[in-house]
């Protein structure tokens, strides 16, 4: 079903910078609709965000529930939310944009803001993909509990990682977090807690390559990348925190995208490549991924796209 109305403006994506978008749309009467498959962002899994400012710690549920809750407050009828659906394409026609969605639905503005995130990336070792759901997990608020009293490993060395692992001990007998650099990517500051835990170990140089098991994983075959000596952690579950990809194949024949698919932008702006469209958060080329700045990158956009927008709405 096709939405006849020309909005103003389409967002696309429902983490912290579509809302943060939606929240700044209403305030700028911006005529809006905001498509994404939840209100939520990658974080609602987290147990704990510490670095939310102006909030000392709060759950990644809790968060999005506040996120949806500052944005129902101040949509009324400005900001038209479409939850459910995932977006599939971004075209230009003439001087507007025509975005659609899984269910077919189309619908047409003068701007656009891609805040669309992105997704966990998928560990691509023999036994990773046999053994999701079986061992191999990428949600430790979701499958941590299971796990109590076992011995599991968590590979990823960044912020993630070490957050997976703080999680983890509060159920497993050990975590051993397996890092493929020699530098931990994580804050230096969490990274010395945690590895002061007595059932906390990290392995630096190293690198999964094999998930082993029978039903269920039984073992975690590394490599030392100096040596090149193997070895198999006799751990029952696996937890990757390898990163993320962007959520941008739906503008790849629209928007410039970096190599690894993320929307270039100008970062005074957030602009992207083609006029109109605006894009922010972990979808961008942006240096830094976080909720703070994704929230921020799209207030950017909505108060330079504003002015855009209101010297076309008279054409």
């Amino acid at each position: 079903m096709t939405d006849t109305k020309l909005h103003d403006l389409i967002i696309i994506g429902g983490g912290p910078a579509g809302i943060a978008g939606g929240v700044y749309a209403a305030r700028k009467q911006l005529s809006t609709v905001l498509l994404a498959q939840e209100l939520s962002g990658q974080s609602i899994v987290s147990e704990g965000i510490e670095n939310w400012i102006g909030i000392i710690k709060i759950s990644g549920a809790d968060l999005a529930k506040a996120m949806r809750a500052h944005l129902e407050a101040y949509k009324r009828d400005i900001v038209d939310v479409r939850e459910g659906e995932r977006v599939t394409s971004l075209v230009r026609e003439g001087e507007h944009f025509r975005v659609t969605n899984t269910s077919g639905a189309a619908f047409t503005a003068r701007a656009v803001l891609v805040a669309s995130g992105a997704s966990r990336r998928k560990l691509d070792i023999p036994g990773a993909a046999h053994f999701e759901h079986k061992g191999v997990t990428y949600c430790a608020s979701c499958d941590g509990p299971l796990y109590a009293g076992a011995d599991v490993a968590v590979i990823g060395g960044g912020n993630a990682g070490f957050e997976t692992a703080a999680q983890l001990l509060a159920y497993a007998k050990s975590v051993t977090l397996v890092h493929r650099s020699s530098e931990f990517r994580a804050d230096p500051v969490t990274v010395s807690q945690l590895l002061k835990h007595p059932n906390m170990r990290a392995l630096k140089n190293t690198e999964p390559v094999e998930v082993r098991g029978d039903q269920f994983v039984s073992g975690l075959v590394v490599k030392n990348k100096e040596t090149g000596e193997t070895t198999e952690l006799p751990v029952t579950g696996v937890f990757v925190e390898i990163g993320v990809l962007p959520n941008s194949d739906f503008a790849k024949d629209l928007l410039a995208l970096d190599t690894t698919g993320h929307v270039k932008v100008d970062p005074r702006t957030q602009r992207a490549s083609v006029e109109g469209v605006w894009a922010a958060g972990d979808c961008t080329d942006e240096l830094y991924h976080q909720n703070n700045i994704a929230a921020g990158d799209a207030v950017k956009a909505i108060e330079d796209l504003y002015h855009w927008v209101a010297t076309r709405r008279s054409r």
